[in-house]
């Protein structure tokens, strides 16, 4: 018996996530890409994350037939990109904002992301209406000035702060693990 879909997906929106943008190039030269929270690490050996993309999508498609893609995990700053490439526009359109730049991959990444994985597909599983692609990572680019991570969950955008942060600011409250509500 499958949970009910309406629960399933209220219960995920709680799921706060990083948000990234997945990108490629094609063999033509054109570039693709998408807004995506499901990516997650798999391995430290080889390096290895995934990353769940809706087969409806047409990136997806893209990312299988160029072989490679790249996760460019998003700051708070990058928030009008994750709009953007969440968005049904002409690929042109979701390039022209942001700076662009490649490596050994052929895969855009974002010069303003937090962290940029160049990865080859090196797994395609489909799951129900997801394909989960494996990506072995052939090199990381980390942005040397701070930036806080873009966030997303209940159905917005928003960022992370520390357990030291919220409580100056008195922001925060955790219950104890004993809490009953009244």
């Amino acid at each position: 018996m499958s949970a009910d879909l309406q629960n399933f997906k209220l219960g995920m929106r709680r799921l706060a996530a990083g948000v990234c943008l997945i990108t490629t190039r094609c063999a033509d030269g054109s570039r693709r890409g998408l807004t995506a929270t499901a990516v997650c690490s798999v391995s430290a050996s080889p390096p290895t994350l995934l990353c769940c993309i809706n087969r409806s999508n047409s990136s997806y498609d893209a990312i299988r037939t160029a072989g490679h893609f790249a996760v460019n995990v998003l700051s708070l700053e990058d928030r009008p990109l994750a709009d953007l490439f969440a968005r049904a526009v002409a690929p042109d359109e979701k390039f022209a904002a942001g700076l662009w730049y490649t490596r050994g991959g052929g895969a855009p990444l974002l010069e303003s992301a937090l962290a940029a994985f160049d990865c080859r597909v090196s797994q395609d599983v489909a799951v129900g209406t997801h394909g989960i692609l494996f990506g072995e990572i052939h090199a990381v680019r980390i942005r040397e000035a701070g930036g806080k991570p873009l966030l997303y969950a209940h159905g917005a955008y928003g960022g992370f702060a520390s357990y030291v942060e919220a409580s100056e600011l008195e922001s925060l409250w955790i219950p104890s693990w004993d809490y009953e509500p009244t």
